[in-house]
């Protein structure tokens, strides 16, 4: 397993300037895509053989992924027209764990969206990460069944947001079920971190009391305010895997948050087209994969996808 190179923030003692937030936001993954075809979308399947997590978050791939099924106890993946629901199997496993934890807790189904491509990689919209099966976006809104959260999320905007309009506060829309989720995911052992908006991670600190050792894992970032981001550890079974840096020391509720809290942390920031800025190189690990026979579900499962793919875009 290796180790990414650090990223700048403002838990690791610094104060962003937005140029340098800029920066961060493109290194951690997290700054959308700006829309561009990439070949990887054009895969409709996943590569033979066992399965292997290469690279980075924002910058790898996955072989041998495992989709996602499109319901489980206790959640629903979707908009599945995206394709977007592979994995390695530890994701998998963790979606169905938290269903099920969501599914005694509650009886509503937790939303899933994007996981990764089937062979991972760069997505030509959304995501700048999500590239090497082990990210999932689960939204805060819940459904009580999957025709209810198709007729929300299909072809359709985002839920409410969970921030009040000024950004400094959760809104009405925020309750207990959504705190259950996200202390849920925090206490699981595969999660290395999930991503919230600063004034959601704001309302937990002030929330929590007794144990907090698992608001570590809960870091603030711009939007997340409909959905937050679950990235998990890089597994065993794959040495390729570039973990991220480790977590800093401590709740993150301090004068870290604060700064996220700031006119200028919530400004919108607007990418600069940069012509000097190229994407990066594909490893030539991810080159194989891309261009790898597909999985034997192409001969026997490929017209059930394709089927799958069609109902949800009429859905």
């Amino acid at each position: 397993m290796r180790i990414a190179l650090a990223t700048l923030s403002p838990s690791d003692g610094h104060w962003l300037t937005r140029a340098a937030l800029l920066v961060a936001l493109v290194g951690l993954g997290l700054f959308p895509c700006g829309g561009a075809a990439t070949p990887w979308g054009e895969v409709r399947l996943p590569s033979a053989g066992a399965t292997r997590v290469i690279g980075s978050v924002s910058n790898g791939c996955i072989a041998g992924a495992q989709m996602l099924p499109e319901t489980g106890t206790g959640f629903v993946s979707i908009r599945r027209y995206r394709n977007r629901y592979y994995g390695h199997p530890t994701l998998i496993q963790f979606i169905a764990e938290i269903g099920r934890t969501q599914q005694r807790h509650r009886g509503m189904l937790i939303l899933v969206g994007d996981l990764s491509q089937p062979r991972g990689g760069l997505m030509s919209s959304s995501h700048r990460s999500h590239q090497n099966g082990l990210d999932v976006d689960l939204w805060f809104t819940l459904a009580a069944s999957p025709v209810e959260a198709r007729q929300l999320m299909d072809n359709q905007p985002d839920p409410p947001s969970m921030v009040s309009p000024d950004g400094l506060s959760v809104s009405q829309h925020w309750g207990a079920d959504q705190r259950f989720l996200i202390e849920t995911v925090a206490h699981h052992p595969l999660v290395d971190r999930l991503f919230v908006n600063a004034a959601i991670k704001r309302e937990i600190c002030q929330s929590t009391h007794g144990d907090r050792g698992w608001l570590r894992k809960v870091r603030p970032w711009k939007g997340h305010d409909a959905h937050f981001h679950v990235r998990l550890v890089c597994p065993a079974d794959s040495p390729q895997c570039d973990a991220q840096t480790p977590l800093p020391p401590g709740d993150g509720c301090g004068s870290e948050l604060d700064w996220w809290l700031t006119p200028e942390a919530r400004q919108p920031i607007r990418k600069k087209p940069s012509p000097s800025g190229p994407e990066p190189v594909i490893s030539s690990a991810c080159q194989a994969v891309l261009h790898d026979a597909p999985t034997p579900l192409e001969s026997t499962d490929s017209q059930h996808l394709r089927t799958d793919v069609k109902r949800s875009i009429l859905d």
